[in-house]
């Protein structure tokens, strides 16, 4: 069974209304020259100019994502976004359980995966689609205890997926993420479908083969054709080179190499 593939760039605390214009326009120029079919593309700006590049992006092969979204619905919880509010904005689709939110000593965010879950379920019954995180630390990979960590964070979340249509996985090992480290090719592989088959024993093979399973961790235009070319690598979740559009589409582009 063929999957489509997914690219998503979080541009986590950065941008400007100035800037975001110059930047959208360059990387959906650059995508208007690349085949997409089967494949989605998505930015995830901050909660400010979600809005301003939904505008910007009209009409174009970029979707826009959330990065984030509250657990809670509309009510009194300040400094939250509910996800019927992003679903009435005309925003698809949420990021959850990012590392930076799951385990941030500088952010102070430390998520604990009931808290994922309770977010994934309030997205769903919203009707959102959602990319969720996961990943071990540099402790943990040293430890051994990588497939442990993943598969408490899956199984977390699984009693809350309503639909695992609208569902993808984001691996993100912490230890590469915003560090320049990257896992190799075959340690992203090995993850990778070590997901594919723990998804197959807790819902069904059918489903473990549809979900899409993207990368996330230092990803450059270097290293993604190496990595896409992995058979149970979808797509990818990107950071800072999503902030540069030459960076962002080339990395997009790698998937035909």
């Amino acid at each position: 069974m063929s999957r489509g593939k997914l690219f998503i760039g979080n541009w986590k605390c950065n941008g400007s209304f100035a800037g975001n214009q110059s930047l959208v326009k360059a990387i959906t120029d650059g995508l208007a020259k690349i085949d997409l079919k089967d494949v989605e593309v998505f930015v995830a700006p901050s909660m400010l100019h979600l809005l301003q590049v939904c505008s910007l992006a009209a009409g174009s092969k970029l979707g826009v994502c959330a990065q984030n979204v509250s657990a809670n619905p509309c009510g009194a919880f300040t400094g939250e976004v509910s996800a019927y509010q992003l679903k009435d904005a005309k925003i698809s689709c949420a990021i959850i359980g990012h590392s930076e939110r799951r385990q941030s000593e500088k952010m102070q965010t430390f998520e604990s995966n009931k808290l994922v879950a309770q977010k994934v379920k309030a997205a769903m019954e919203a009707g959102l689609k959602v990319c969720v995180c996961v990943g071990e630390t540099d402790g943990e990979r040293k430890e051994k205890k990588t497939f442990a960590v993943i598969e408490e964070q899956i199984k977390a979340i699984a009693s809350a997926v309503s639909d695992w249509n609208n569902i993808c996985i984001a691996y993100e090992p912490l230890w590469a993420i915003g560090t320049g480290n990257t896992a190799t090719s075959e340690q992203a592989q090995e993850v990778h479908a070590y997901i594919r088959k723990y998804i197959a024993g807790i819902v069904n093979a059918k489903t473990a083969e549809k979900i899409i399973i993207c990368y996330g961790g230092s990803v450059k235009p270097k290293n993604s054709a190496e990595l896409i070319a992995q058979p149970d690598i979808d797509g990818f979740l990107v950071g800072g080179a999503s902030l540069k559009a030459d960076s962002f589409v080339e990395i997009v582009y790698s998937m035909t190499k």
